[in-house]
């Protein structure tokens, strides 16, 4: 008997719940005879820097909320027992009722890969990237919503030295990069 091509397949889950579903799959992979047809279970992240208390922290964020990945061979009771999975509402499939589930194409898989890859490593964010006059929008803190031009790059530091209107007079502000956007 020759051996079934693998393909992958998204499952619709309750959004939210993607990291229940995973854990969920995978113990029945390792655990019952769905791992001989089901072989990997990926759910894409992106990591987040954000800015709290003064302190950068790093936030990972579902890519695609409410899908799951699996890479599979669909046949006998593989469907129902992956359909039938806790929070999982049904497969990725065409709009008539009866459609089989839809394997993503190859461009479709490698791209979410890739996707998934990137964020495993992500690059920190350079401060290089603005230059002294640009104009910016301060788009966190107390000073939110405020334009201004940028005077320092403080690449040791991490820090932008921004020069702000207030009330019509000259302010310098010493911000991240992530407390800024281009305007």
């Amino acid at each position: 008997m020759a051996e079934e091509k693998k393909c992958w397949y998204v499952l619709r889950a309750i959004s939210g719940k993607e990291a229940k579903v995973k854990e969920v799959l995978d113990a029945a992979i390792k655990n019952t005879d769905l791992g001989r047809y089901v072989s990997q279970v990926v759910i894409p992240t992106e990591k987040i820097y954000a800015t709290r208390n003064g302190k950068k922290v790093v936030k990972e964020r579902t890519l695609y909320s409410g899908y799951v990945f699996i890479e599979a061979v669909l046949t006998g009771e593989v469907i129902y027992e992956l359909r039938n999975t806790t929070n999982v509402i049904d497969f990725l499939r065409g709009r008539s009722k009866s459609a089989e589930p839809e394997p993503l194409r190859e461009s479709e898989v490698m791209r979410m890969l890739g996707a998934a890859d990137e964020m495993q490593t992500p690059a920190e964010s350079g401060y290089s990237d603005f230059k002294v006059g640009e104009a910016v929008k301060v788009t966190f803190g107390p000073f939110n919503g405020f334009g201004g031009v940028i005077k320092e790059v403080n690449e040791d530091k991490k820090k932008l030295k921004v020069e702000v209107k207030i009330f019509g007079r000259p302010t310098s502000l010493e911000l991240e990069n992530s407390q800024v956007d281009r305007e």
